[in-house]
């Protein structure tokens, strides 16, 4: 219990650091792959919002989702990639490989979908080499280009808002 407290306190204060010296890029084109991670913590209706990125058009291999937990139960089954602060070292370096594939992979938009500051979340958002970043104004205003002021629990007036914006913006 200490440790998490400890490990959290250190994660935040390099997340900030980061964050300190961070640089959006511009985002040109248009979106065809996306990253979406969530906090399952507290939202556990991922396969909706999946469905509603289909929805809108986007083919299923090009969705990648990665969720976070603050801990996953031994015989609990995940389908897609997951992590916990457990996987995430205090220098912030991430020990599992499906979030290091996550956070390399190039993708055209990444939807942080997530309200509350949390070290790793963000800390893997920082990190990712996605060209458009998407999250909730609540958050951290310095992570994202596009900023939805919602609540996690209101998945569908995030969604909309979200492909409204990107319509407006060109991007789909």
């Amino acid at each position: 219990m200490f440790s998490k407290i400890i490990k959290e306190f250190f994660l935040k204060k390099l997340v900030n650091k980061k964050l300190t010296q961070h640089e959006l890029n511009e985002a040109d084109g248009k979106i065809t792959t996306i990253g979406i991670l969530v906090d399952e913590t507290y939202f556990e209706n991922k396969e909706h919002l999946y469905q509603q990125f289909l929805a809108q058009g986007f083919l299923p291999e090009n969705i990648v989702l990665l969720s976070f937990k603050n801990k996953y139960k031994a015989k609990e089954t995940v389908k897609e990639p997951y992590f916990s602060l457990t996987n995430v070292g205090l220098s912030g370096r991430i020990n599992k490989k499906e979030v290091q594939d996550f956070i390399k992979t190039p993708f055209d938009m990444l939807v942080s979908f997530y309200d509350e500051r949390k070290a790793p979340l963000m800390l893997v958002t920082k990190q990712s080499k996605a060209k458009f970043k998407v999250g909730f104004s609540s958050v951290d205003k310095r992570m994202f280009h596009l900023m939805i002021a919602s609540q996690v629990e209101k998945q569908e007036e995030f969604t909309s808002e979200l492909f409204k914006y990107l319509r407006i913006l060109n991007k789909i």
